[in-house]
């Protein structure tokens, strides 16, 4: 008898599950090249991914979509072109980045960055959508513009957010890359804007500046941290802060690996499996390159029911250097979450 590809994932997912398995990487088909930074949530029955980069007609947020996690097809993008207010605060944008997709207060909510590769004269941005179902007269992204900036003179960038909420049903915004490293500030839960009731911005994590960085590293501040992309979940108790470490978007020579802490308190401390602080350069191995792949990183989690979790990212072919999504379950065991890399 030959299983349906959505019965063998259901079949390979409640195995993990039950039994605590080794995390499963998934083998993927379909139009999984090319995503960077992807972003996952699921309506319905489809799963949908947005991703870093322009799509064939020009537009703004490839979306990716899948009703079995296995096979993926391209199916529409969020923007037709960078809204205006961009082009006129950072002319030299020319890709939008590291979407991150969730719902809250009964609407879709897609926090985005602007940049320039090695500045951080950058900007997070709100939109939003009624409906994942691009058939309804309900589907329109709508921007809502500028949420959090940060200037030359930040200690800060202001990309790669992610959009958190606490157990006490409080919205959180975490981003950030290089520079001093992760921070986090509190959002008005309606709104989905920077909250007014507290402007603290919160530090969670930082590297240390390496010996010797290498001569080819692109042009970033004195004293860089390699470090971006968190994306924070709340599991049995605490909050699991991953991060990217290293270097993206140099194909097969990506230096890019996940590492993760938790915390008790969505605002940390958060330290590794060690007990080392990750404001203090901690973060214990979760995803790193192996002969096939290079650079995984640019992650984000998804907790479902039944324990069915998983975590998208992308990687580099180690040969070629094109990037790719990959998925893998996720396996909790001791406290810590475990991941693995296509072989």
């Amino acid at each position: 008898m030959r299983l349906s590809a959505a019965l063998l994932l259901t079949a390979l997912l409640c195995s993990t599950a039950a039994s605590a398995q080794s995390p499963q990487a998934l083998t993927l088909t379909g139009d999984f090249w090319g995503t960077h930074d992807p972003s996952i949530i699921k309506a319905g029955d489809t799963w949908y991914v947005f991703a870093t980069g322009r799509s064939q007609d020009g537009g703004q947020f490839q979306l990716r979509c899948s009703t079995d996690l296995l096979a993926w097809k391209v199916c529409g993008h969020v923007f037709d072109a960078i809204p205006d207010w961009i082009k006129k605060d950072s002319p030299g944008t020319i890709e939008l980045w590291a979407p991150d997709i969730s719902y809250e207060n009964g609407e879709y909510r897609l926090y985005y960055a602007y940049s320039l590769f090695g500045k951080n004269t950058s900007g997070i941005a709100l939109a939003t959508n009624k409906t994942m179902d691009a058939h309804s007269p309900d589907y329109k992204w709508v921007d809502h513009g500028l949420v959090l900036k940060s200037l030359a003179t930040d200690d800060f960038n202001a990309i790669d957010p992610n959009d958190v909420t606490d157990a006490k049903g409080h919205a959180w915004l975490a981003f950030g890359s290089f520079w001093t490293g992760i921070k986090m500030r509190r959002l008005d839960e309606k709104t989905g804007m920077l909250s007014t009731a507290d402007t603290k911005t919160y530090a969670l994590a930082t590297r240390k500046r390496p010996e010797s960085p290498g001569p080819d590293e692109p042009n970033l501040p004195p004293g860089w941290e390699a470090i971006e992309a968190p994306f924070i979940v709340h599991h049995g108790g605490y909050y699991y802060l991953f991060v990217s470490w290293d270097l993206c978007c140099r194909g097969a020579k990506s230096t890019y690996r996940t590492m993760v802490g938790r915390s008790k308190q969505v605002t940390g401390p958060y330290v590794d499996d060690q007990g080392v602080p990750m404001m203090e350069g901690g973060g214990m191995p979760l995803l790193k390159a192996n002969d096939r792949w290079a650079g995984p990183g640019g992650e984000s989690v998804l907790l479902q029911p039944g324990g069915h979790d998983i975590i998208v990212f992308h990687a580099y072919d180690a040969h070629t250097g094109r990037r790719a999504l990959q998925i893998s379950t996720l396996t909790w065991h001791d406290g810590w979450p475990h991941a693995a890399l296509e072989q």
